[in-house]
C-alpha cells in the first residue's frame, strides 16, 4: 500500500475562508485549472453525503470519478472519498487558525481492494510523486482565491 501523501500549507485568510471555498464543489472549474467540469449529485446544501461527480486532467487524460463527502466538521475539517479502479481513496483536510491566517493540512490515503488493484499497488507508488503534484497544483489555486477574496 503506498504511503499517504501530505500538504501542508498556509493560507493568509481566515479558516471559514479556506473551508467555504473548499467546500464549494461547484465552483471548483472556474478556480482550478486541472479540473474541467463539476457535477453535484445530491440536493440541499454541502455536507455529510454530498455526493458529486469531477472531471479533471490528471496524468494528461481526462478522468472523472463520483466522490462523497465522508466528513464534515465546519470550518474544522473535511473528508472526501471514493472508489477507483478497485482503490478506496480518501482526502482528509484539516483547518487550523495559525496567526492571523489558516493552516490546511491534507492527507490523502489508498487502499486497494479489488484483485486487479492489489496486484497493481507496487506501481501505484510510482504515480504517488506526479499526484502529490497535482494535488499541490489544486491547493494553490485554492490558496490563490482565498487570499484575493474572490
Amino acid at each position: 500500500m503506498p504511503k499517504p501523501i501530505r500538504i501542508s500549507r498556509h493560507f493568509n485568510a481566515t479558516v471559514e475562508r479556506v473551508f467555504e471555498v473548499m467546500t464549494d464543489f461547484r465552483a471548483a472549474p472556474q478556480r482550478i485549472p486541472a479540473i474541467k467540469k463539476v457535477e453535484v449529485l445530491t440536493d440541499g446544501p454541502v455536507g455529510k453525503g454530498t455526493r458529486f461527480r469531477e472531471t479533471r486532467i490528471m496524468f494528461g487524460r481526462e478522468a472523472t470519478e463520483t466522490m462523497e463527502v465522508t466528513e464534515f466538521d465546519p470550518p474544522h475539517s473535511l473528508t472526501v472519498g471514493g472508489n477507483s479502479c478497485g482503490t478506496i481513496f480518501a482526502s482528509r483536510f484539516r483547518f487550523r487558525p495559525s496567526g492571523s491566517g489558516t493552516e490546511l493540512e491534507m492527507e490523502l490515503t489508498t487502499k486497494p481492494v479489488s484483485m486487479f488493484a492489489k496486484l497493481m499497488s507496487p506501481l501505484a507508488a510510482f504515480m504517488m510523486g506526479p499526484m502529490k503534484k497535482a494535488m499541490s497544483a489544486d491547493i494553490d489555486a485554492i490558496q490563490k482565491v482565498c487570499e484575493r477574496g474572490e
